[in-house]
C-alpha cells in the first residue's frame, strides 16, 4: 500500500461524503479508493470511516484521523513549494 495514496483517499472521501466523488477527484476508481481506505483502517487497526451502500459517515476515530490527517498534506504542500522555489 502506498500510504500517501491511502491517506489522500481517506481524506477526500471524508471532504466529499461520497465513494463516487471521491474517486473522481482523485482520479481512481471506487474500487482502489475502496481498497486503500480499507488497507489504511486494517494497518491503524482503527475504523475510521462507516459505510453503506448509500452514505458514508466520518467515525470517532476517522475525525480525529482526519483533523491530524489535513495538517500533514498541508505541510507537504508548503515543503515542496519551499523547495521547488
Amino acid at each position: 500500500m502506498d500510504r500517501l495514496d491511502a491517506i489522500q483517499a481517506v481524506a477526500r472521501l471524508v471532504e466529499a461524503g461520497s465513494l463516487t466523488k471521491a474517486a473522481q477527484t482523485l482520479h481512481m476508481s471506487k474500487t482502489t479508493v475502496t481498497q486503500l481506505v480499507q488497507q489504511m483502517e486494517a494497518w491503524l487497526r482503527v475504523k475510521l470511516l462507516n459505510r453503506t451502500t448509500r452514505q458514508v459517515k466520518v467515525a470517532a476515530d476517522g475525525a480525529d484521523y482526519y483533523e491530524r490527517v489535513v495538517r500533514l498534506l498541508a505541510a507537504g504542500v508548503v515543503f515542496v513549494i519551499h523547495v521547488k522555489s
